[in-house]
């Protein structure tokens, strides 16, 4: 595909824009093959290949350049210098996206607030993160470095709101500290407090509610295929309990839920007769995934909890009849590997976006054998992909 910022040598993410993309998605899929080599060959699915570009639903844009009446923000990366590059052409982010960022550029560029400098360590503009929703709703998250650009930009809410009509939800988010995040612990809303990210199918809609520094999957249309597939291993399996391990804003558990125990057919009946528990770390998430279930009629119930350390403190008895788990890229690790390992649960669904750690978990779980396997294409021009597997423990 062709790009001329990496042509130009400003920006060289998308490491494999240049690779036709069946053969990068070929080279994932022989990757995958090569790290998890005892999977027999026909236990893999084709992959899903995700659209080449704009489909990035989230972009987090460092600011830079200069504000002021003659002033030109960048949005963008940094450069070798440490100094912006503006990028709001990229090809792979949404649509919607780009179509907003001059308009985002003009509004910082009028609040006068500087852009911070890297090499110099001043400055109060650092980022700007943008959320695009199905229904093109947007999240904007302004990380400043001061108390004073949230006074600024909390006093041009106005103005950016008939700027950026579509924005539904509006933050700042404090970074005081020079170091190398993407944004700081303290979030203050100015508008709103959730994206809406509307998956499922036309039969079975299902609403998540994103909240500023929740985790939601970078590529909407692969997600949803994502939790499809999830949703069509349970339903072959038929359990009549599911734990969702890192269950975030309730992906996985939501589209499960939604698939009826006993039946397959996801009445309202069957629907009951599932239990279905999400467990996640963060507060927040949980939260939102329990707005989900209500707004959905779904009987799933979430906890905050350590996902490990909540395995560990559960009976035999309590133990599901099926497994979900979505960890971070270091994987669910020897100890929770272990726990699986040793427990009553029939199959697992383990979702992973590093196959490195995926391998190291199923080695510590030679019990289970690997039914089915599919590579989910959730970074196209990059190296990064996820895999999904279905093990099963055999009879």
């Amino acid at each position: 595909m062709h790009c001329r910022y990496f042509e130009a040598g400003e920006c060289r993410s998308c490491a494999l824009i240049e690779t036709p993309y069946a053969a990068q998605l070929a080279a994932k899929a022989a990757r995958c093959r090569a790290l998890l080599a005892t999977v027999p060959e026909e236990a893999w699915l084709p992959a899903f290949a995700s659209a080449e570009r704009g489909f990035r639903n989230r972009v987090k844009l460092v600011v830079g350049g200069t504000s002021g009446p003659r002033g030109r923000v960048t949005l963008g990366i940094l450069g070798p210098d440490g100094r912006g590059v503006d990028l709001r052409e990229c090809a792979i982010q949404s649509p919607g996206i780009a179509a907003v960022l001059p308009d985002l550029a003009a509004f910082l560029e009028s609040t006068g607030l500087p852009p911070y400098s890297v090499p110099e360590r001043r400055g109060e503009l650092k980022f700007v993160h943008v959320t695009i929703s199905p229904d093109d709703e947007l999240m904007l998250r302004f990380v400043v470095r001061s108390e004073r650009a949230l006074d600024v930009l909390r006093s041009r809410l106005d103005q950016l709101r008939r700027l950026v009509p579509r924005a539904a939800v509006i933050s700042v988010n404090l970074l005081p500290e020079h170091k190398a995040v993407l944004e700081g612990e303290r979030e203050v809303p100015l508008l709103g407090s959730s994206l809406t990210m509307r998956l499922g199918s036309p039969e079975r809609p299902l609403a998540l509610h994103l909240r500023p520094q929740g985790f939601f999957q970078t590529n909407t249309a692969v997600a949803r295929e994502l939790y499809a597939q999830a949703a069509e291993w349970v339903q072959e399996a038929d359990p009549r309990s599911v734990w969702d391990l890192y269950c975030g804003v309730g992906g996985f558990a939501l589209h499960v839920a939604g698939v009826g125990a006993g039946s397959g057919a996801g009445g309202a009946d069957a629907r009951a007769a599932r239990a279905v528990l999400g467990v996640e770390l963060s507060g927040a998430a949980v939260e939102s995934a329990r707005r989900s279930a209500r707004e959905a009629g779904l009987d799933a119930s979430f906890v905050a909890a350590d996902a490990t350390g909540f395995a560990l403190a559960s009976t035999r008895e309590e133990q599901p009849e099926l497994l979900i788990v979505n960890p971070p890229r270091r994987g669910i690790g020897a100890q929770l590997a272990g726990w699986v390992e040793g427990s009553a649960i029939r199959r697992v669904v383990y979702s992973s976006c590093n196959p490195e750690s995926l391998a190291r978990d199923l080695v510590a779980m030679p019990a289970y054998a690997v039914r089915e396997a599919r590579v989910f294409d959730m970074f196209p021009h990059t190296t990064h992909l996820e895999v999904a597997v279905l093990l099963e423990r055999p009879s």
